[in-house]
C-alpha cells in the first residue's frame, strides 16, 4: 500500500512513516498543505493521511480541493480537532474517515487497512437503488426523489445508501456507525442522529410521504409508510 502522510509534525510524521514501513508500506511525507496538494494531485496513492492544521492550505480545504480534481484516493484525517463539528466538518469536506491525536499506532493501522479494502471493493452488480419515488443511482452518484435530483454530501451518500440497501430492516445507530464510517461510535456522540437529519431535511421535507423513521429505542429504518 503506498501512503501519502500530510503532516506538518516531523516527529508524529517520521513516527507514522517508520511505523507504515516496518508493515511493508510505502510511504511519503508533506510537511505543509501545499507540497501536499502538489503530491496528491501528481502522483498516485492508496491513502491519504491528513491533518487538519497545516501551513498554506489546511486539511478541509486540502481535501476539497483534491475531490474536486476527480481524486477519488481514500483520505484519513488526523487531527487534534475532537469536537463533532470538526469531525462532520471533515466528513462534509470529502475525508472517509478520522482519528483524533494521541491515538494507538494500531488503530491507524486498522483504518488504513479497511479504507484500502473498501477502495478495492469491486463494483456492484445492481447500479440503481429505488423505494418508492425515491431513487440511488450508483454509478453517477445522484439520488432523485419524483425526479427531482437530491444534492448529497459523500457521506449522506453512503448513509443513504445503506438505509437504502437495508430497506424495511431496521438498523442500530451501532450498525450505521460500522458499516457507514467503518467507526465505533462512543456512546455519548450524536453524529449518527446529525447525518440522518441532515437526510431527512433532503430526503423528506418536501413529500408528503416519510420514508426514513426513527425506531425508538432501536435506530432508524426506510421504508414506505404503512409497510
Amino acid at each position: 500500500m503506498k501512503v501519502l502522510i500530510v503532516e506538518d509534525e516531523p516527529k508524529l510524521a517520521a513516527f507514522v512513516k517508520r511505523g507504515l514501513e516496518a508493515e511493508a508500506f510505502e510511504a511519503q511525507v508533506a510537511y505543509d498543505g501545499l507540497i501536499g496538494q502538489k503530491m496528491a494531485l501528481n502522483d498516485s496513492f492508496d491513502v491519504i493521511i491528513l491533518d487538519v492544521n497545516l501551513p498554506y492550505v489546511n486539511g478541509f480545504d486540502l481535501v476539497k480541493k483534491i475531490r474536486n480534481e476527480g481524486i477519488n484516493t481514500p483520505v484519513l484525517m488526523l487531527t487534534a480537532l475532537g469536537e463533532l463539528e470538526d469531525k462532520v466538518t471533515g466528513l462534509d469536506s470529502g475525508a472517509d474517515d478520522y482519528l483524533v491525536k494521541p491515538f494507538e499506532f494500531r488503530e491507524l493501522l486498522a483504518r488504513l487497512r479497511s479504507l484500502h479494502r473498501r477502495s478495492q471493493a469491486g463494483p456492484m452488480t445492481q447500479h440503481v437503488l429505488q423505494v418508492a419515488d425515491l431513487e440511488l443511482d450508483l454509478e453517477e452518484k445522484v439520488a432523485r426523489r419524483g425526479g427531482k435530483r437530491i444534492d448529497l454530501t459523500a457521506k449522506e451518500f453512503s448513509l443513504l445508501e445503506y438505509l437504502m440497501r437495508n430497506r424495511g430492516r431496521v438498523v442500530s445507530r451501532v450498525d450505521i456507525a460500522e458499516k457507514v464510517w467503518d467507526l465505533h461510535f462512543d456512546t455519548g456522540t450524536n453524529t449518527i442522529e446529525v447525518y440522518i437529519n441532515f437526510l431527512r431535511k433532503k430526503v423528506d421535507k418536501d413529500f408528503s410521504q416519510r420514508l426514513i423513521h426513527t425506531v425508538i429505542g432501536m435506530g432508524y429504518v426506510l421504508r414506505e409508510e404503512g409497510v
